[in-house]
This record gives C-alpha cells, structure tokens and sequence, in this order.
C-alpha cells in the first residue's frame, strides 16, 4: 500500500530581513562581475532597524559605490514608504568588506597542472552539495516549494504594480502543505500566508484578498478543495515587518533557496558568492546535472552529490541516487554523469556561463526551477541517455 503523508514547504519575500540581506550580496556581486568578470567575492549582509553591515572578502578591479549599491537594492525590494524605518534613502551603512586571504587564493587561482600544461583551478573551499529534480512539476521541482513560491510571486507582482492592495508592504511568507498517497499529490491541506501591511486594513479583507486573488490565481485547482485550510496572517496583526522587526543575514534560507526540504542540502549558502566557490557553483552544477537526468526519463527523481576539497580541481566523490525510480542501475548513471559533464570549478563556470552579472535574478523564490538561467536547461538529457546505454552494454 502507498504510504499516505502530508509534506510541507515555505517561501519568503523579498522584503524578509534574510531575503534583504541576500539580495544587496548579490547586488554587490553582479556589480563586481559586470566591470571584472574575474572578481572574488564572498560578501555578507547584515541588516537590522535602520542599519546595513558589509563585511566579507572581495578582490576586483571594479570602481564600486558600495553606499549606492546597497541603497539601489532596498529601492529596488520596495523599503520606500515615509513610515518605514528601514529606508532605502536612509539606512545607515557599515562596509567591513577586505579583500580575499592569499592562503585561499593560492588554492582557487588556475595553477599548472603537473603532468600537463594546461590551468587548473582548484574548488574554492571543501564541502559537499547536492542537486535535486523531480518529474511532480513541469519544473523538474517539489511541488510545495513551488506553489509556495509562485504564491510569493504573486504577491510581489501585485505589490510592485500598485494598482491594488496598496496596504501591502514587501515583508512576506508563504507555506504550502501537500497530502500524498506515494509519489502522488492529492490534495493542498493548508496553504499558510503572513504579508505584511498598513494599519488601516482589515484583517478579514487580507484574508478574503489572498485567497481570492492570490491563492485561487496561481495554485491548481485541482488540488485545492473543501478540506483546505488558509491561514492568513494568523497572529491577527502583521505591521511592524522587514528589518525593522527582525535582524536579517546573508545565506540563513537555505532550504527556502533550494528544494523545500524535499532533496538534501550540503550547508553552504549561495548568495554573495563568486562561481569560484562550489558551495553555489557546485549546487548549480547538481542541479542541471539532476534535472537531465530526469529529464532523460532515467528516473523520476534524482539526487546528486558531489565533494571537494580546497584548491583541488576534481571531485572527490560524486553520488547519484534515484530513490528506487531509476530505469537502470544508479552506477551505470554516476558512469554516464561523469563522462557527460565536467565538474572540475572552471568547467563549471565555462558550461553554465557563471562569470556573468546574474545573480540577482537568482536571489528570490528559489534558486531553481526558474527556465531562464544556464542550469535549469535540459539541453544534456540526449547525450545522457546516450552514454547510459553504452554504459549499459
């Protein structure tokens, strides 16, 4: 018999605390990348009431205004209105920022490799990271992530076009709980939402808004039904929000950036991180490589893990697992994986195209599962297929 369970997922907003701090680390990085492809940077946000701390590493030939940086970002988020305290044309804003140790950059920078004369760059840190892809979404994504994304976007859209609701304000998170018989998504059981807003609305026009508007809009309708529970700003009340209410840090939603909790996760944050660090390149790499995987009809899940050390240039292990859906053996895939793609750091960033100013795009509802960026493609899944079956002879 299918086991029966009820799995859940969380998104939050642009306007969350942790979410503000992701995206001036970004902001700070595609700056760089736009005038020195060739930047290092591992840059940290700290942000609470009317103040922003930088503090982190970066080594670059780009000319920054890192006050007009960070301020853009919070124009940008929505932090504008007179009455917030956390103001984009008013934060007061601490830089730490130092350029990167030359211990660590003596391990990342390309190097001649002993028995060839070709530039290797070592992994810019030891660590382990995982890539996920299910075939539940068109996506290649859990669902519940999803859904709890697509809800957060909804919000935002409707906020930043400002036609309606106009008591929304840019701190926000969304839950999505899914009922399962086996791989199978029955039903939404609960669908949690807490925005922030002005203090003339009503709570029960919030509630009847969101569900109208928002939730009935972009989750399917086959899913939703009479048994479904919206709570919607359960605590009553939701005015005090952002940083001001809450301190906010670089890389602590993790699982909001990746899978929901659904795939696992090596530990290492994305956000404010050059592609020569593999905890955000590598977790890229794992992804596209899972998602052709899936995508090749070689199963209808798939994990990977790879390992580096520090300035070494090939992985120490890489693993797949396809919980039991697989239509060949898993060894025969991690044998077709390895001869498809190349997971040494600089073949990471040469095949999905990483010293690039892209990275803000990546910073809000997910990291994944978004069709415009390099590692969501599918254009391996061929070439997989093809490998698998000679590996299978």
């Amino acid at each position: 018999m299918a086991k029966k369970y009820v799995f859940s997922s969380e998104s939050v907003a642009e306007g969350h605390p942790d979410k503000v701090s992701d995206y001036i680390s970004d902001s700070v990085l595609d700056a760089c990348l736009a005038q020195d492809r060739n930047s290092r940077v591992a840059c940290e946000t700290l942000v609470k009431s009317n103040q922003v701390v930088l503090a982190g590493e970066i080594s670059t030939k780009a000319k920054l205004n890192y006050e007009e940086i960070v301020r853009q970002a919070i124009r940008e988020i929505g932090y504008v209105n007179d009455d917030d305290i956390f103001h984009a044309d008013k934060v007061f804003i601490t830089n730490n920022l130092t350029s990167q140790s030359e211990d660590i950059a003596q391990g990342v920078d390309a190097k001649k490799a002993k028995d060839k004369d070709t530039a290797e760059q070592g992994a810019g840190d030891q660590g382990i990271m995982f890539g996920y892809a299910s075939n539940e979404t068109k996506e290649l994504m859990p669902a519940a992530v999803m859904f709890a994304h697509r809800i957060g976007r909804q919000i935002a859209k409707i906020r930043h076009a400002g036609r309606q609701a106009k008591w929304l304000r840019p701190d926000c998170k969304s839950q999505v709980s899914i009922r399962y018989e086996g791989d199978k998504a029955i039903e939404i059981t609960a669908v949690v939402i807490s925005t922030q807003h002005t203090e003339d609305v009503r709570r029960k026009d919030i509630e009847k808004f969101m569900i109208e508007k928002v939730i009935k809009k972009c989750l399917p309708k086959s899913l939703l039904t009479k048994n479904t529970q919206y709570l919607i700003n359960p605590t009553g009340r939701f005015v005090i929000g952002g940083p001001q209410g809450d301190a906010g840090l670089t890389g602590r939603k993790i699982i909001v950036d990746t899978y929901g909790g659904s795939g696992r996760h090596g530990g290492g944050a994305f956000s404010g991180k050059d592609p020569s660090k593999v905890d955000r390149s590598a977790a890229y790499m794992c992804r596209w490589v899972a998602k052709n995987i899936v995508a090749a009809k070689l199963a209808d899940r798939a994990e990977l893990q790879v390992a580096y050390a520090i300035g070494h240039p090939e992985p120490v292990s890489i693993t797949v697992d396809t919980f039991k859906t697989g239509k060949v053996d898993e060894e025969v895939i991690e044998a077709a994986v390895s001869e498809v793609f190349d997971f040494k750091p600089a073949g990471i960033v040469r095949q999905l195209k990483l010293k690039q100013p892209i990275y803000r795009s990546t910073t809000n509802y997910g990291h994944f599962g978004k069709d415009h960026l390099s590692w969501e493609q599918t254009n391996k899944a061929t070439a997989l297929a093809r490998a698998v079956k000679k590996f299978s002879k």
